[in-house]
């Protein structure tokens, strides 16, 4: 690659940043949802079909949401790069470009639903950034040298005052000049971003109601029977800074609970349209619930158990009178995502809720404040929608949710299931007794008994902790004598409907994993 040509690279690589750095800046000063990058992003997530998506989290897990936007914004980087070099032999070619990219950011931005003329503003600057800014460090790329140096000697010494540095004419731009001007932009560029995180006055004041908020709840008491002895397992209360996050939201929505409300209506006698305020002035159900994702793996960590405190929603549900023809409830989020829940689940008294707080804090953003649901039993892509602000009753005949779009099953009950935490795969431990435990949960049905067994020999019974219902974990703990060398634990549990694991494992498509969890462990 020629040294103009490396340049031009540059020149559009440092376009592309200071586009994004603008647009970054306006859509926080604008308090607008979403950045262009994060709207791609989210089309990004939207496109992607089920095992594929799968597949991606079993592999960067958590990282996902992070690892996607950092590669749509090297994407631009590398597109503007391209533009630049297209400048070399056609500055419309490049621009042309840049207007494309500009096109398909438009076009996710305009596929989410709480679009405004606002959120188009930094679209609009960015792309004019990206213009304004390639067209001055193209200008200032120096030419390539037309001629050979001039051999040492006077001769040489009058050609060093026609040619200048890089061997650029008079008058022409020098290598030092384009190097310090796309510096100079690039530093810019990175304050602009930086800069970014003083404003989003919306988010912030969403933040300052959730901490002046003081809800009538409890904190909960963790029964004491709850936790064995057991060294390095995950509390039994999964504090909310710990508690796993998955869904499909790259902006968390930030709603203001003076501003939020919820629609209730479809197959009803009566449509409800209830405040935050409305829901405080009810009463309060506060329960112990363990919630899971259908993406957890055998032996996996997407699972936690909380206090949670809110309404029922089966007293909404009669308030507003439900049909009985009805069989479902569409849930929607204030980012539009949806799921779709048997009306069973809701209705047939155990604690589904509107919660409100969690662990005796209103909800973390990040965790559905205002308002979220939980319901027993039910895996999150059935049931625990985040920033929620509509419930349909309906048919599952008359709908498609999200997840069951991409694959999924559009019923799902969580199946029994049970993991070793301590110790750890792959550790090495002393020799002889050696304490081992971890978790089971068959969540709104109970764990009747927790088996293991070491190195294939016959299954032996584990201790249980006490639980205060059927809808939460339980931890297992048990001494075992490990012998020196390398050894193999595994675990599986019944539940009180005397169902047992079975040995089988099946992947987390369509309906959640199956399988007994097993470790290696190393005795010294």
């Amino acid at each position: 690659m020629s040294p103009s040509l490396r340049y031009s690279a540059l020149a559009g690589a440092v376009a592309g940043l200071s586009g994004i750095a603008v647009s970054h800046l306006l859509t926080n000063a604008l308090n607008a949802r979403a950045t262009p990058v994060q709207a791609v992003a989210e089309s990004v997530i939207s496109l992607t079909p089920g095992p594929v998506a799968e597949a991606l989290i079993s592999v960067v897990g958590r990282k996902d949401k992070p690892i996607l936007v950092a590669g749509v914004t090297l994407a631009v980087i590398g597109l503007g790069a391209v533009a630049g070099m297209l400048t070399r032999r056609s500055r419309t070619g490049a621009q042309l470009l840049l207007a494309a990219m500009g096109v398909l950011a438009l076009l996710a931005l305009m596929s989410g639903s709480d679009l405004t003329a606002a959120g188009l503003i930094p679209l609009a600057a960015g792309v004019a950034t990206w213009f304004v800014v390639l067209a001055v460090l193209v200008d200032a790329v120096p030419p390539e040298p037309t001629q050979p140096p001039e051999p040492p000697g006077p001769a040489g010494a009058a050609g060093a005052t026609v040619a200048g540095a890089g061997g650029a004419a008079a008058g022409e731009p020098s290598r030092r000049s384009f190097l310090l001007k796309a510096g100079g932009v690039t530093v810019a560029a990175l304050v602009v971003a930086g800069g970014a995180r003083l404003f989003g006055q919306g988010r912030r004041a969403v933040e300052t109601a959730r901490q002046l908020l003081r809800l009538p709840v409890s904190d909960g008491t963790v029964p004491a029977e709850a936790t064995l002895e057991l060294k390095g397992a995950t509390p039994w209360r999964v504090p909310n800074a710990d508690f796993y996050r998955i869904d499909t939201a790259l902006v968390l929505p930030a709603v203001d609970p003076a501003e939020w409300r919820l629609r209730i209506h479809g197959m009803v006698e009566r449509e409800l349209v209830l405040t935050y305020d409305d829901l405080l002035a009810r009463n309060l159900t506060e329960a112990w619930v363990t919630l899971c994702c259908v993406s957890n793996p055998v032996g996996g960590d997407l699972i936690g158990n909380a206090w949670w405190s809110g309404v029922r929603v089966a007293d909404l549900l009669a308030e507003a009178g439900v049909s009985s023809d009805a069989d479902a409830v569409l849930q929607t989020s204030q980012d539009d995502w949806t799921c779709g829940t048997p009306i069973e689940a809701l209705t047939d008294g155990r604690d589904a809720l509107l919660a409100l707080a969690m662990n005796g804090e209103p909800l973390p953003i990040d965790h559905g404040f205002p308002v979220r649901m939980v319901v027993p039993g039910l895996y999150g892509f059935v049931s625990a929608t985040k920033w929620l602000v509509d419930l349909e009753v309906t048919r599952f005949e008359n709908f498609s949710a999200y997840w069951t779009e991409r694959g999924w099953s559009a019923r799902g009950p969580v199946k029994t299931q049970s993991r070793i935490e301590v110790p750890a795969n792959g550790a090495t431990v002393a020799a002889g007794p050696t304490r081992i435990g971890g978790h089971a949960w068959a969540q709104h049905t109970g764990i009747e008994k927790v088996e293991y067994r070491l190195d294939g020999a016959a299954w032996q019974r584990a201790e249980l902790g006490g639980v205060p219902s059927l809808d939460t974990w339980v931890q297992w703990a048990a001494t075992v004598e490990l012998a020196p060398g390398e050894h193999t634990l595994a675990v599986r549990a019944t539940d009180r409907s005397g169902y047992t694991q079975t040995s089988a494992r099946t992947d987390v498509v369509p309906d959640g994993a199956a399988g007994w969890d097993s470790i290696d462990v190393t005795a010294q």
